[in-house]
């Protein structure tokens, strides 16, 4: 079946896409299984990827940055990882580009610009996002990390878990509550940096999937955290999470409907090859017929993510669109890379076989970033106002 053109990028983003797809062959592809046994990606990569242009791209250059405004780029980069199937090795990167720095560029004054962000777009300082809590998921009002204001500082105590670029982080964004009577006006984001004392990491968690891609506990035991790290305005952390989703979630999408996309392929190309009783596999009705639902789905998916892609650009896409995209792009990239795994057979549960590895990979999609059941009642909610 013929794909649908993708009439989303023009000449300057392939080129981008051939650049960065060259690169993770180059650098990322040869040296992911051994990342994956380590549980990290090394700084040196992150330095590499500044080097080539790779970190900070919507950071305006006069602050080191690529200084485009065009969330496309971004998503290239999402697919290519996706792609290539280095999805806990690139997935950091995206997180610090993505996730991370929006709140930098939106909400740091000119001295926390010039303080941060240079060294955020060679790949000296590495951004992590903390919210999540031990009793603390979806949930962020209930966020019970503190940060209580003493004199020209805040002192922080509690701790955050299933933090992405945990380990490797040098800045993290900390969701405090400043004022506990103020309910979801009483937070505030503060920046944690590593080296402050009585800031701890702990354990860099063991993982079904993503092993690349450090995710640890962190712990701050009366941390001392200048009044000049707050970002943005005391109070408002709350609002400025909520505004930052949108893009969170429709990346997510993005990786998404990639990864199916390849796990169509990859099944495709073993099906064909493949053979029992006497001819391919792939000529077998049920395997046919199977194949096809799976690619006509991530077709129509990737029609939708092109457009909320669109959207985003203009500035127009709503948080229910993007949870919508989230959900449905997640749910059927499990569906895909489960169906493709098992016509696999007994090769699919290998970890040399990329669809295996996908598999292990794919199943957090439907949590991080907002469960499934969250981004349906976002939707549901906005249906039956």
């Amino acid at each position: 079946m013929e794909a649908f053109p993708r009439t989303i990028f023009d000449d300057t983003h392939d080129q981008f896409r051939a650049a960065f797809r060259g690169w993770l062959d180059d650098r990322v592809v040869p040296n992911h299984e051994e990342w994956e046994r380590e549980g990290i990606t090394p700084r040196d990569l992150w330095i590499d990827a500044g080097k080539q242009g790779f970190l900070g791209l919507t950071v305006p250059e006069s602050f080191g940055g690529g200084g485009t405004h065009d969330y496309r780029f971004a998503a290239i980069m999402t697919e290519e990882i996706g792609t290539t199937g280095v999805i806990g090795s690139g997935n950091g990167i995206t997180l610090h580009n993505d996730i991370v720095l929006p709140y930098y560029l939106e909400l740091a004054n000119d001295e926390q610009k010039m303080r941060w962000l240079p060294g955020m777009c060679t790949g000296e300082l590495i951004g992590a996002l903390g919210i999540t809590e031990p009793n603390t998921g979806s949930d962020v009002a209930g966020v019970r990390t503190t940060a209580v204001k003493k004199g020209g500082a805040y002192i922080v105590n509690g701790a955050k878990t299933f933090i992405s670029n945990g380990i490797n982080s040098d800045l993290v964004i900390t969701v405090c509550k400043t004022d506990p009577e103020k309910g979801h006006r009483g937070f505030s984001l503060l920046i944690v940096e590593r080296g402050m004392k009585g800031f701890e990491r702990g354990r860099n968690l063991d993982k079904l999937g993503m092993h690349a891609q450090d995710t640890a506990e962190l712990f701050f035991n009366d941390v001392e955290v200048p009044a000049e790290n707050l970002l943005g305005e005391e109070g408002m952390g709350f609002v400025y999470l909520m505004t930052n989703l949108a893009q969170e979630r429709l990346g997510i999408a993005v990786g998404a409907i990639a990864v199916a996309d390849a796990a169509v392929k990859w099944t495709l190309d073993y099906t064909k090859e493949r053979k029992a009783f006497g001819q391919p596999i792939s000529q077998f009705q049920n395997s046919k017929f199977l194949l096809a639902e799976l690619a006509t789905e991530v077709q129509i998916a990737q029609v939708y993510v092109d457009r909320c892609v669109e959207l985003h650009c203009e500035g127009k896409l709503s948080a229910e669109q993007a949870a919508a995209a989230k959900y449905w792009c997640t749910e059927l990239q499990n569906k895909v890379v489960d169906r493709c795994l098992q016509l696999h057979g007994g090769y699919g549960y290998m970890r040399e076989y990329p669809i295996a590895r996908a598999w292990a990979d794919s199943r957090i999609q439907t949590i991080y970033g907002g469960t499934t059941e969250i981004m349906k009642e976002i939707v549901g909610r906005s249906l039956t106002r």
